[in-house]
């Protein structure tokens, strides 16, 4: 790596460093999770205004700014022909759930570190796109090709910004997408979401709910029961809240679903008191027994639907949001699943295990994404993230589910290091306090200016 432009990379990072965070902080303040469509709010009123602060950022910048319907929007660099490289961010985020310490949409520090809701899924990302675009413009970097920063509205719940981008304008000869770990991911699992829903409706549960979005492991879920009698747990409260009938409510810690390892459902920890303890009819435990077995085993064995191939890390398989529609009990299922199943096949041993106490849905069912690594552009941006970092880091694959499964040539590539420890007031993406190191976020800056830097070299 020239060291030369390794050095003017690092003193435009330092020069920029406090404009990057006071952007971030900008659109970390917009709460973007999808709402009601309306005109020209495709997606909700949140998404909308978080694309339109990040096009005015861009503009800010310099820029050149496309809004595509409200649906996407992209800021470039180097003109607008259809041969072109892109990254892609999103700016919109998960609902913030309970727990948080302070307001989830004003951006605090602590200790070299930023929380907020998305500063690292993925406003943070998408202002680090911009401020690389901005290299390119300020050094004037020879472009053989022009490079867009495309600016999603719509990742956390349908990818509908993306599919309307690519039905709409030509793919990019080559994107990443920093939604993930460096060094860069090459491939995502498979995705499966559907729902079990009690064929049966509700008879002495009340009522039952938790979670916040299918791809959201729960850190909170409630029941309300009848009963005689019922005892506090360290993880579950027990409320009398009239002459027997009894509020619960179960804690547990949340994260992102392709992620379990490490987090307590907190649905799981509710079903489980509700069976220990006899509560409901033989109806409700009978829904409730067949749901235990989701949450017994994110990885699946407790259904029979475990999975393996070699390429990817196995299945997992988790609950997200349970609840009651027309009377009946649903739960929500998301498994991230690699080469040797499918959506279909999940469902279907789900279904063993159901027989006439519930119905099992494909509500979505995308295959694995799979890149190989001895393409050029691959090759590129791990060196690029190496020359940064001293390291020698390899890629890998990955559970979620990022925007690069959507074009014929991409990748996911950072910010994201869950090999570097974390503090213990820093949360997780899609968990309460969501964090992201300011030192972390910098270093990704460089990364990306030196990627696209390279790649516009390549033979495409």
């Amino acid at each position: 790596m020239n060291q030369q432009l390794l050095q003017r990379v690092s003193a435009f990072a330092e020069e920029n460093t406090a404009a990057v965070f006071r952007d971030i902080a900008r659109l970390v303040a917009i709460d973007s999770v999808e709402g009601e469509a309306a005109e020209g709010a495709p997606f909700g009123p949140g998404p909308r205004d978080a694309l339109a602060l990040g096009l005015q950022i861009a503009r800010e910048l310099g820029l050149e700014t496309v809004d595509c319907a409200g649906r996407i929007g992209y800021a470039s660099v180097g003109g607008n022909g259809d041969e072109y490289l892109a990254t892609i961010t999103h700016l919109d985020v998960v609902p913030v759930g309970d727990g948080w310490k302070h307001d989830p949409f004003t951006l605090r520090e602590r200790e070299g570190w930023i929380i907020g809701r998305g500063v690292m899924d993925d406003k943070g990302p998408s202002v680090l796109c911009l401020y690389a675009l901005k290299y390119l413009k300020d050094h004037s970097i020879p472009l053989r090709y022009p490079v867009r920063a495309l600016l999603g509205a719509n990742e956390e719940t349908g990818m509908g910004d993306v599919l309307y981008y690519l039905e709409h304008y030509p793919a990019p000869l080559f994107c990443f997408s920093p939604d993930a770990s460096f060094p860069l991911c090459n491939g995502e699992k498979g995705i499966y979401q559907g729902r079990i829903v009690s064929r049966l409706p509700l008879g002495d549960i009340l009522d039952i709910h938790g979670g916040v979005a299918p791809n959201v492991i729960p850190d909170k879920a409630e029941a309300t029961v009848k009963a005689e009698k019922l005892t506090s747990t360290e993880a579950v409260e027990a409320v009398e809240t009239a002459p027997g009938v009894w509020r619960l409510l179960a804690k547990g810690k949340g994260g992102h679903a392709s992620l379990p390892k490490g987090t307590v459902n907190a649905i799981g920890v509710l079903v489980n008191y509700l069976l220990e303890n006899g509560l409901g009819d033989e109806n409700d435990r009978a829904f409730l027994r067949l749901i235990e077995k989701l949450h017994r085993a994110s990885d699946g064995t407790a259904l029979g639907v475990q999975a393996s191939d070699g390429n990817f890390e196995p299945l997992t398989i988790v609950g997200g949001v349970i609840g009651v529609k027309n009377g009946r009990m649903f739960q929500t299922v998301d498994s991230r699943y690699p080469t040797t199943t499918s959506g279909a096949q999940i469902a279907a041993g789900i279904r063993a295990h159901a027989g006439d106490v519930a119905e099992v849905t494909v509500d979505h069912d995308a295959a694995p994404f799979y890149m190989s690594l001895d393409n050029p552009a691959v090759q590129v941006c791990i060196n690029a993230y190496n020359a940064v970092t001293g390291e020698n880091a390899k890629p890998y694959t990955i559970g979620g589910g990022t925007y690069a499964r959507h074009f014929p040539n991409a990748v996911a590539f950072g910010p994201e290091h869950p090999e570097r420890p974390m503090p213990d007031f820093a949360g997780p993406i899609h968990g309460v306090d969501e964090a992201a190191c300011k030192a972390w976020l910098i270093e990704a800056l460089k990364v990306y200016i030196l990627a696209l830097i390279e790649l516009e070299k390549l033979d495409f």
